[in-house]
């Protein structure tokens, strides 16, 4: 589910017989829990909402999910090599280093 750029995960909790949620890719804890997946859902978006008032509240940033966005740095050596290794495979260097860190994930 995503909510205000923030996506969480849920699960089911069989014994209990609910459903249970956490927000993914920040380093504070959401939490939230409901009976029905209307209900979990409406509880995820609450659960969000509170937690940036709740920033406001305490005058601090919320922490933000993960964009997708790296910042990199290397040598300008190493740059002409990543420049030059994309520009053989055809590809621009955002998508061969996305190819590159993919492969080293697996």
């Amino acid at each position: 589910m995503k909510y205000k750029g923030y996506i969480a995960h849920v699960e089911i909790d069989e014994m209990a017989g609910m459903l249970f949620g956490k927000v993914l890719g920040i380093k504070d804890v959401i939490t939230f829990k409901g009976n029905t997946v209307a209900e979990v859902e409406q509880e995820f978006h609450n659960s969000v909402d509170d937690y940036l008032e709740w920033c406001i509240e305490l005058g601090e940033e919320p922490d933000k999910p993960f964009l997708g966005k790296l910042p990199f740095r290397t040598t300008v050596e190493r740059h002409r090599q990543i420049y030059l290794a994309a520009k053989k495979a055809n590809m621009s260097i955002n998508s061969w280093m996305d190819d590159i860190l993919a492969k080293a994930l697996s």
